[in-house]
């Protein structure tokens, strides 16, 4: 009992996606004696599902995140887990798979509603007894519950995408980790330890600023309500245009931001022209076709988020002043002496 107080305690305890990820399969870990647990991510893409590990404990190993290999990735097809996938057409609460060895393997989808985009995987040798189905089951409740507080406080109530409070919170997190991971590389290998090489195909992080344009019209012309209307419409766009790795924010009113990863400019470009493309030879109804500009910079570790996003802006800026419907990245801009780099400020706040 005193166990299992202290596993909720820890879960509740945190603000943060990824913390809540670790306190549950430690939990699961502990107290069903399992062999192996891991969260999944269940994504769908052209109407396929695709699952992702998210997290995951072993026997004698510490919990940790788990990193993809290739962002460019979805994951793996759902059609590798049948029962999982029987599952989940059903809407059941979970399945199961016995190996040949005798291995089990459960799974339980987290459903919010109709819907599950996240799933515990627990591995273990002995059929679970009806008390350890039901502890189970409580850390299971426990999680859905307070996953979905942590979504209702991280999403914007119009378009059900992620809120400026919570890109503040994940910018300012990935600039730490990849500033730790630069001064580890930049590090000199201790005796003994062969010397660190960088790989140049390295995916970096980008960030993208996207703003309507002209949407003070259509909210004249047409009212609020057809305008909200246009924002949710994009926001869906934004959510099928990029991928299920990358992060969409409203940043507020008719602006949205998007962290992303790419290996190059070139591709970066391409992910970012795809999105504008989409809304461009999309139908708005009664408004008919709206467009978007957008301001991108790749995101240096030693940089602060207030400078990012600045140089963000003066590219959306330029953007928008030379025509409009168009992604200009900054860094080009500058090397092309189309805009002037103006002295970095990071005591400045946006708005």
């Amino acid at each position: 009992m005193d166990s299992l107080l202290r596993h909720m305690v820890d879960m509740t305890g945190h603000r943060d996606h990824t913390m809540l990820d670790i306190s549950v399969i430690s939990a699961v870990q502990e107290l069903a004696g399992a062999r192996q647990t891991r969260v999944l991510s269940i994504a769908s893409v052209r109407s396929q599902k695709f699952v992702r590990a998210r997290a995951i404990i072993g026997a004698g190993r510490p919990a940790s995140i788990v990193e993809p290999a290739d962002t460019n990735s979805p994951g793996e097809a759902i059609t590798s887990y049948p029962e999982l996938a029987a599952c989940l057409a059903r809407h059941e609460t979970n399945a199961e798979r016995v190996a040949p060895d005798g291995i089990r393997t459960l799974w339980l989808p987290i459903w919010m509603g109709d819907s599950a985009d996240t799933c515990l995987e627990i591995v273990h040798l002995e059929p679970y007894s009806a008390d350890t189905i039901h502890v189970i089951s409580g850390i299971v409740s426990v999680y859905r519950n307070f996953q979905n507080l942590l979504d209702y406080s991280e999403r914007d109530s119009l378009t059900g995408l992620l809120n400026r409070k919570t890109f503040d919170h994940q910018l300012t997190k990935m600039l730490q980790s990849s500033s730790e991971q630069v001064e580890e590389e930049e590090a000199p290998p201790l005796p003994g330890q062969p010397e660190r090489r960088q790989h140049s195909n390295q995916e970096k992080q980008w960030l993208a600023v996207v703003d309507v344009d002209h949407f003070k019209l259509v909210n004249d012309k047409f009212g609020h309500l057809y305008g909200d209307e246009v924002l949710i419409l994009i926001a869906n766009l934004l959510q099928s245009s990029f991928r299920s790795q990358d992060r969409v924010f409203r940043f507020g009113g008719e602006e949205f931001v998007v962290l992303l990863r790419s290996a190059t400019l070139e591709n970066a470009q391409k992910i970012i022209d795809r999105f504008r493309i989409n809304v461009e030879s999309h139908d708005f109804p009664q408004v008919g076709k709206v467009t978007v500009s957008v301001g991108f910079v790749s995101i240096c570790a030693y940089e602060s988020p207030v400078i990012i996003l600045g140089h963000a802006d003066q590219a959306l800026y330029y953007a928008k002043s030379h025509g409009r419907n168009q992604a200009c990245h900054y860094d080009q801009l500058v090397e092309g002496g189309l805009l002037q780099a103006v002295p970095a400020n990071d005591t400045a706040e946006f708005f």
